[in-house]
C-alpha cells in the first residue's frame, strides 16, 4: 500500500492562538486506508470541533503527548512552523527525531524562524514549507497558501469593518445619503482578490493596486478602480505568475503614487507578498500620519514581516488616530474551513511527495523542489538562504 512505510504524526498547534489541525478525520481515514500508521495528540483538533473519537473511529491512534507523537512518527504533518514548547522547556524542532521529515508552512525566509530551520538542518530532518507550493496546474490541489489566503482576504475587510466608525455601504438615512467607505487593497493575489470581492460585497468603494499587469486586469473585471501603475512586466511578474522583488527605486514610484491614494482611504488592506521572501515595505510612518483619523490598515502580510512599517506581528494599536492591524495567522480565526481546506491540500502534497511507501525529496518534480527547505543536514531553500544572507541575489 503506498503509505505502508509511514507513521504520520500530528501534534496539537501550539503557537498562541491557533485552532486549525493538519489533518481532519476525514483525510485521517484515507492515509489510514491508504497503509499508514496515524498518531495524533489528544485534543489537536478540538479548535477546529474534531474530536478525540472522531480519530479514533477512523484508526487514528491518539496519544496523550506531543512526545509520544514526535518519537513515533517518521513524518510530522503540521499547520505552522516548529515553536519552542515552554510547557517541556523545548523547541519543537528539536522533539522531531533525527531524519524524519516535517510538512508545514514553515515561512523560511522569515527571521523569526531562522532559529527553527537552523535547527531543523542540524538534525537533519527533511523539511517541507506549504507557502513555495508553485502555481502550476498539477500543484493547484496542494495549494495551502491559495487556500488560507482566500480566509485571510476575506477577514481582512471584516476587521476591517468592525474597527471603522462608520458604515461600509452607502447608507439613506433621514439626516440624508451617507456616502459609503472607500477600500484600497494593495496586492491584487488571492488575498487581495478575495478582500474585494468581501469589500464589494459589503457596499464599500473599491480601489486596488498591484505591479502585475494580469492582477491589476483581474481586480478590474470585478468592477473596482485601479490605481495606475505601470512597471515593465519582466520585473513585476515572476513564476508562476507571482509578483517578484522590485528594485529599490520601483518601490520608491510605488509609495509615491499609493500615498496619493490613501488621504480618502478608510480601510487599507495590504498584501503584497513574494514566495517565499520578506514582504516589501510599501507603507511608511509619513504615508500612515498622512491618512484620514479613524482610518484603518490591515496588514495581512505580518507573517511575511508585513508591507507597512509601522505594523507590529500579533498586535493591533492606534498610531496617530489610525488603527493598525498586524494580526498574525488570520486564517485560525476561520478554524472550521480553514482546517478543512489546509487538510485537503496536505493530502494531495503528501499524496504526491511518497514513492513506494517512502519520502522522495530527491526528485525532479517541481513541486518538491521548490518546497523543500532542508536535506541532509543542508539549508536549500533559496528565499531562506536569502534572507539569512547566505546568497545574495
Amino acid at each position: 500500500m503506498k503509505f505502508s512505510g509511514l507513521t504520520i504524526g500530528v501534534p496539537k498547534e501550539i503557537l498562541a492562538g491557533e485552532l486549525r489541525v493538519a489533518v481532519t478525520p476525514d483525510v485521517a481515514k484515507k492515509f489510514v486506508e491508504n497503509g499508514a500508521r496515524f498518531v495524533i495528540e489528544s485534543g489537536a483538533g478540538e479548535g477546529a470541533f474534531f474530536f478525540d473519537s472522531d480519530y479514533s473511529a477512523v484508526g487514528a491512534e491518539v496519544v496523550s503527548t506531543a512526545q509520544e507523537v514526535y518519537s513515533r512518527a517518521n513524518l510530522i504533518l503540521k499547520v505552522k512552523e516548529p515553536q519552542f514548547n515552554n510547557s517541556i522547556g523545548k523547541h519543537e524542532a528539536e522533539l522531531i527525531n533525527r531524519g524524519a521529515t516535517i510538512v508545514a508552512f514553515l515561512h523560511p525566509a522569515h527571521d523569526v524562524n531562522h532559529k527553527a530551520i537552523r535547527i531543523l538542518a542540524e538534525r537533519e530532518i527533511t523539511s517541507f514549507t506549504l507557502d513555495s507550493i508553485p502555481r502550476i496546474s498539477k500543484a493547484q490541489s496542494m495549494d495551502a497558501l491559495t487556500s488560507m489566503s482566500t480566509v485571510a482576504g476575506y477577514k481582512s475587510v471584516i476587521f476591517g469593518a468592525n474597527r471603522i466608525k462608520k458604515f461600509i455601504p452607502m447608507m439613506p438615512t433621514s439626516a440624508g445619503m451617507i456616502p459609503p467607505s472607500e477600500v484600497v487593497v494593495v496586492g491584487v493575489g488571492v488575498a487581495g482578490l478575495q478582500a474585494i470581492a468581501t469589500a464589494k460585497r459589503l457596499g464599500a468603494k473599491v480601489k486596488a493596486l498591484d505591479i502585475r499587469p494580469e492582477a491589476a486586469a483581474q481586480a478590474k473585471s470585478l468592477g473596482v478602480e485601479v490605481i495606475p501603475f505601470d512597471v515593465p512586466q519582466e520585473l513585476a511578474m515572476g513564476k508562476g505568475g507571482y509578483a517578484k522583488r522590485l528594485p529599490k527605486e520601483w518601490y520608491e514610484k510605488e509609495r509615491e503614487i499609493l500615498s496619493k491614494h490613501l488621504q480618502s482611504c478608510d480601510i487599507l488592506v495590504l498584501s503584497a507578498l513574494i514566495p517565499g521572501e520578506v514582504a516589501p515595505i510599501l507603507v511608511t510612518e509619513p504615508m500612515v500620519t498622512s491618512m484620514k483619523k479613524g482610518s484603518v490598515i490591515v496588514d495581512i502580510a505580518i507573517d511575511q514581516g508585513g508591507n507597512c512599517e509601522l505594523t507590529e506581528e500579533g498586535k493591533e494599536y492606534d498610531y496617530n488616530s489610525v488603527w493598525l492591524i498586524g494580526m498574525l495567522n488570520i486564517p485560525a480565526t476561520l478554524s472550521i474551513d480553514s482546517t478543512r481546506m489546509f487538510s485537503s491540500n496536505i493530502w494531495h502534497f503528501v499524496d504526491n511527495l511518497v514513492k513506494d511507501g517512502k519520502i522522495d525529496a530527491d526528485s525532479d518534480d517541481q513541486i518538491v523542489k521548490e518546497t523543500l527547505v532542508t536535506r541532509a543536514g543542508s539549508i536549500v531553500h533559496h528565499g531562506a538562504l536569502l534572507a539569512m544572507g547566505e546568497i545574495k541575489e
